[in-house]
């Protein structure tokens, strides 16, 4: 699939941790048939260490991360390739630092749950560095990015298989709009 403009999708899977960002960026990338990228590999061993301490991270933090984030979707349209990525790309300002990044043909699928069920799955996660503490400090931080151009909202109590399902028909709807 490609957007109405013939440019290689690029696509960032977000929400606040325990969505099921990777999970779901690893379906839609391969029903897609697009490269998918895990965000969290992508950040600087300061922001996992401070990450695994509880400590969450500022912007300043940030900026580096969706900075090497960026270069990756860059890279990945200037070779006609799409994309996914997941990140949790809490704020506006750093939706807008990618989708510039992107040349403006990125979309994004935000994954939305309750917080109940986010703690819920964050609590049964394995030898993730990203502590329960931290969700009420990414909950705080987020900025809903209801009525952003290019932005399907899909709610995460259901399957994987499900969740993967619904993403891919909602971005097909906006896609091809």
């Amino acid at each position: 699939m490609q957007d109405n403009q013939d440019t290689p999708l690029a696509i960032i899977v977000m929400g606040v941790s325990g969505s099921g960002k990777s999970s779901i960026g690893e379906g839609v990338a391969a029903r897609l048939g697009i490269h998918f990228i895990e965000g969290d590999a992508l950040h600087p061993a300061a922001n996992v260490e401070k990450m695994s301490k509880g400590i969450p991270l500022t912007d300043e933090d940030r900026w580096p991360w969706l900075e090497k984030i960026g270069q990756e979707i860059t890279a990945s349209l200037a070779k006609g390739e799409g994309i996914a990525v997941s990140c949790s790309a809490l704020k506006r300002t750093y939706r807008e630092r990618l989708r510039a990044s992107a040349g403006g043909h990125l979309y994004f699928i935000y994954l939305h749950g309750s917080k109940e069920l986010l703690t819920k799955r964050m609590g049964e996660r394995k030898g993730h560095f990203m502590p329960a503490s931290l969700l009420e400090s990414q909950l705080e931080t987020l900025e809903v990015p209801t009525g952003e151009p290019g932005v399907v909202t899909v709610d995460i109590d259901d399957t994987i298989e499900a969740i993967v399902d619904v993403s891919v028909s909602n971005l097909q709807a906006v896609v091809s709009n």
